[in-house]
């Protein structure tokens, strides 16, 4: 930080007014699964098993992120309206 520089002053809101982006987040998964299956199988038909098995991990890469994202919007959605984070108390004043 530069010397003259001015930080901007937070207000202590932004965890019970931030919006997730989940639901972006499991369409590009999706979009990378697609992509993944694709080449697993492109290479894999073609004889490149160096290609394939990249592609195998990145197969494998997504489908644990897809569950995280899945598990993640589960949650949220069983979650009573009106508290304000993952179960964590509001701060005390």
């Amino acid at each position: 930080m530069l010397v003259g520089e001015a930080m901007a002053m937070r207000t202590g809101s932004e965890p019970t007014t931030a919006r997730s982006s989940l639901r972006l987040r499991l369409w590009l998964s999706l979009w990378g699964l697609a992509w993944a299956v694709f080449g697993l199988t492109a290479f894999t038909l073609t004889g490149r098993p160096g290609w394939a098995a990249a592609c195998g991990v990145l197969l494998v890469l997504v489908v644990v992120d897809l569950g995280v994202i899945v598990h993640r919007i589960n949650r949220r959605s069983e979650r009573p309206s009106g508290t304000p984070g993952w179960g964590r108390e509001p701060p005390r004043a």
